[in-house]
């Protein structure tokens, strides 16, 4: 469950992060509110997923995740080019996340 959790904290990561980006400097509340949200969230379900997991390779799954995912979503919706180059290095962050989770 501790892993589900740390996935789900993941994911929020890269809610909060686009969301930031979106804030044009915290001036816009809507993009802000889901910023504030999303964090507490995401750093709520790192914590849980931090009493069960070890804290080194949770918090890489959790950066990993966040930041694979912020970056494909800017991608997927045309806010930052793509490339075989950045998709082939995002492959590689999720591969060494998965061989973390397999030999923890």
């Amino acid at each position: 469950m501790a892993w589900v959790i740390l996935i789900g904290s993941g994911v929020l990561e890269a809610v909060w992060a686009t969301a930031l980006g979106r804030s044009d400097g915290l001036k816009r509340p809507v993009p802000t509110v889901v910023f504030i949200v999303a964090g507490v969230l995401s750093l709520v379900g790192l914590g849980t997923a931090l009493a069960t997991l070890p804290t080194g390779t949770a918090y890489a799954v959790w950066t990993a995740t966040g930041a694979s995912l912020t970056v494909a979503w800017a991608m997927l919706t045309g806010a930052e080019s793509a490339s075989v180059k950045k998709v082939l290095l995002l492959t590689g962050i999720v591969v060494s996340v998965i061989g973390l989770k397999v030999i923890s």
